[in-house]
């Protein structure tokens, strides 16, 4: 069954002049004679809330130099006691003690052979500066001491291009602090002449500026060969060890006539959006060379906006330029497209098509805009005949919740659990029954290969190295299309949630190497994309993607690519982005719908509650705020007008006597923020059985503006997962997030986990899960 964790990875954008690289030369010896050698690249991204004071993400990438290792700790000391851990990390234990900070590896990356890495990090906050730290040891040896090794010069590349009469850059830095200012030169040690040092061909490191990596410039002349040259570089000096940086001339005179190199020749420009591309000659033009961009035949309502006219001298030519199309807000449902011509006198002209992707389109015939609107929902009979049996369960037994179809075993069920046909027949059943209301139906579509590539209590039977992907397709999606396009269903709205924890696990999760294998091999995109397809050419089927909850992608640098992924990812499905009606925020997971009595605009004293531990910098406070942003990002982005968001509300209730009646009335921060939110998780990363936790806004269609509805997606009573190691034929492993014992981890600030006890595997029934639900509901049962 799914889960979902709170989960905070900040996406790090780092320049030359940032990297901290620091070299990790020392040797350790133990009873093996094991030697540490390493290299720790320390990237900070630093941000100012008001001033002397912000935020900061280090991103760490530990490289092993020496023997394989089957542990590591690393350790660092801050330059300043105003530097802090949030504490908020991945890949590593983080903690602080004073302005000691140490991590120490995970159970999944603690083996590190020779020459392998392990990208690391964490968030912090800081007043007054932010240095770098100056030294870091790993296993207790001190980096860069012992063993007398040298400083070694270390370069961004060890061979670049260069274009003949331009330029191409490298970097340039040392492995460890010299006990002396260190000048490197950069020489060429043999090749073409034509290839020349143009900048920064001496540089100097002193023992506080090592870990600064400096740019050095290699230009190649022009001239009227037709040879690409090459030579070797030699990047060193006096103290350190050299390295070599290999150049090849990239000649322009081969080509004798000009022409215009326009990429892409054709794009997909978002009703009421933009889209671009670039243009550039393809050798050096003797003269100004101006070169337009016009609008041919087709839909006007594709325009230029920018770039319509670009000029290009011998000194700028080998940049390409760009050019903007537009494709303007309208009323119609045609895809409709254009051809912009590309010229520039005596030349070739280029041309580009241009295709509106139209959000306007008709939806297929009986579609509706909202299934839920005017409809009543699918009573489970299986979960209706647990949920009555426990003690105040009749009073909300006849709730609609969805069908977990989390196994290819699933869709034909047992003779103790309905399968997929079993449970469209019931509901059409009791579609007859119900007069002339639609009825609604709702299926978790849960199986690809890799699944939950995070976290272990809910992992799948299907793996992307074992030809998991087709199996995917060929056993689980095929049979469930096959089964819902049976007419005897057409007039039931089907609606399935798509793949829960998928896509986002690709933007905050890389570090995991299921997550990494996902994303490499495309896996988890191209079976959300063949889901889409099937599912979507039923025109009584529905179909919302998980978007994961505000406490797993609230931060801009999770938001935002994640915005880019879900485009991406339906655009490029036979339909585009009418494959989905919508998105689902918080399925099985306990975000409060609204904080009533705060929100992420509150201060206390001058201080915004987005600096407590508990909202951590976040931008939303509860899964209202955080669905309505994110539906206002995706249409921006090029998604329809209409997109509809869903909000599981099934265990978010957080009622009983702990439950706030009103605002703190603290002027400490985070006793403020503690005394007023709903949400009583010990932590906001905390996804398993939580204590505490109650039934949520029973499903109800249209609540608020851009919402199709609140519904029951995660049945209460099913188990996030087990408390202890059950063995099991379904893939499912123990996740320590599921026992209550657990001091937690990195993820979740090294907090209890706050699950409760005795807990059986994923979506088996939990009676003492569902008996806290019941008693902690809000609004109560009655």
């Amino acid at each position: 069954m799914k889960l979902h964790r709170g989960l905070r990875r900040w996406a790090v954008t780092a320049t030359a002049a940032c990297l901290a690289a620091l070299g990790l030369a020392a040797g350790q010896t133990t009873a093996a004679q094991a030697a540490v050698a390493c290299d720790v690249a320390y990237t900070p991204n630093t941000w100012t809330t008001s001033p002397g004071q912000g935020g900061f993400t280090a991103n760490i990438t530990l490289k092993n130099l020496g023997d394989p290792l089957t542990a590591w700790t690393l350790a660092f000391d801050f330059p300043t006691t105003t530097q802090k851990y949030t504490p908020t990390g991945w890949g590593a234990n983080w903690s602080q003690t004073g302005t000691r900070v140490t991590g120490q590896n995970l159970s999944y990356n603690g083996n590190l052979a020779t020459g392998a890495s392990a990208n690391i990090g964490f968030n912090g906050t800081w007043s007054g500066t932010n240095p770098n730290p100056a030294a870091f040891t790993v296993n207790n040896v001190t980096c860069g001491g012992g063993n007398g090794q040298t400083p070694s010069v270390v370069t961004s590349a060890t061979s670049v291009s260069v274009n003949e009469g331009g330029t191409a850059t490298f970097t340039a830095r040392l492995s460890s602090a010299p006990t002396a200012n260190v000048t490197v030169a950069t020489t060429r040690s043999s090749g073409d002449t034509d290839l020349t040092v143009s900048s920064g061909g001496s540089l100097t490191f002193t023992p506080s500026n090592w870990n600064t990596a400096q740019t050095v410039t290699l230009a190649a002349a022009q001239d009227a060969d037709t040879t690409a040259g090459t030579a070797a570089f030699t990047v060193g000096g006096t103290g350190v060890t050299s390295a070599t940086v290999n150049a090849t001339e990239v000649d322009d005179d081969t080509t004798q006539t000009q022409s215009l190199v326009v990429t892409p020749a054709a794009v997909t420009v978002p009703e009421g959006g933009t889209a671009t591309y670039t243009v550039k000659p393809a050798i050096q033009p003797s003269a100004n060379l101006t070169v337009t961009s016009t609008a041919g035949s087709g839909d006007a309502d594709l325009t230029v906006t920018s770039g319509g006219s670009l000029t290009f001298t011998s000194a700028n030519w080998n940049t390409a330029q760009t050019v903007t199309l537009a494709a303007a807000q309208d009323s119609d449902t045609t895809n409709g497209t254009r051809t912009f011509t590309v010229a520039s006198t005596g030349l070739t002209s280029k041309t580009v098509t241009a295709t509106e992707a139209d959000d306007d389109g008709p939806p297929p015939a009986g579609h509706v805009d909202n299934p839920y609107a005017s409809a009543t929902g699918y009573v489970n009979a299986n979960w209706k005949a647990k949920a009555a049996a426990e003690p105040g369960g009749a009073a909300v037994s006849n709730t609609s919740t969805a069908v977990w179809l989390d196994r290819i075993a699933a869709i034909a069920g047992s003779s103790s659990v309905m399968g997929l046909r079993a449970h469209l027949d019931a509901a059409v059943t009791q579609d007859a029954a119900n007069g002339s209301a639609p009825l609604t139906i709702q299926f978790v579509i849960y199986d690809l290969p890799n699944r939950d590539c995070s976290a272990l209590a809910s992992n799948g039977e299907l793996l992307i190295a074992e030809n998991g992907l087709n199996r995917y397709k060929t056993e689980y999606i095929d049979p469930i299309a096959a089964i819902m396009s049976d007419s005897k269903y057409a007039n039931l709205r089907i609606v399935t949630i798509i793949e829960p924890d998928s896509l986002p696990n690709l933007i905050t999760n890389l570090s995991f190497a299921k997550c990494a294998e996902a994303n490499s091999t495309g896996a988890y995109v191209q079976g959300v994309q063949y889901a889409l397809n099937k599912l979507h050419a039923m025109s009584n089927v529905y179909t919302y993607i998980d978007a994961a909850h505000h406490a797993w992608l609230g931060w801009d640098s999770n938001f935002n690519p994640s915005v880019n992924l879900f485009y991406s990812t339906v655009a490029g499905a036979s339909a585009g982005v009418d494959s989905v009606d919508g998105f689902i925020t918080n399925t099985a997971n306990t975000s409060v719908t609204k904080e009533l009595y705060f929100t992420i605009n509150s201060t206390v004293n001058g201080t915004s509650v987005r600096q407590s531990k508990w909202v951590d910098w976040n931008w939303y406070v509860d899964e209202s705020s955080f669905a309505q942003a994110l539906r206002t990002a995706l249409i921006a982005k090029g998604f329809r007008s209409g997109l509809g968001m869903l909000i599981d509300t099934s265990r978010n209730g957080w009622g009983g006597s702990a439950r706030p009646t009103g605002p703190s009335t603290s002027t400490v921060l985070d006793t403020f923020v503690n005394q007023s939110r709903i949400d009583r998780r010990i932590h906001a990363g905390n996804w398993c059985n939580q204590s505490g936790a109650g039934l949520g806004a029973r499903p109800t269609a249209s609540p608020e503006a851009g919402l199709d509805a609140y519904v029951w997606i995660k049945p209460p009573g099913e188990s996030d997962g087990a408390s202890t190691d059950i063995p099991n034929d379904e893939g499912k492993k123990f996740d320590r997030m599921c026992d209550p014992t657990y001091t937690g981890n990195s993820l979740n600030g090294n907090n209890l986990t706050g699950a409760l006890p005795n807990a059986p595997l994923s979506g088996q029934w939990f009676s003492a899960q569902f008996q806290e639900l019941v008693r902690n509901a809000y609004p109560p049962v009655s």
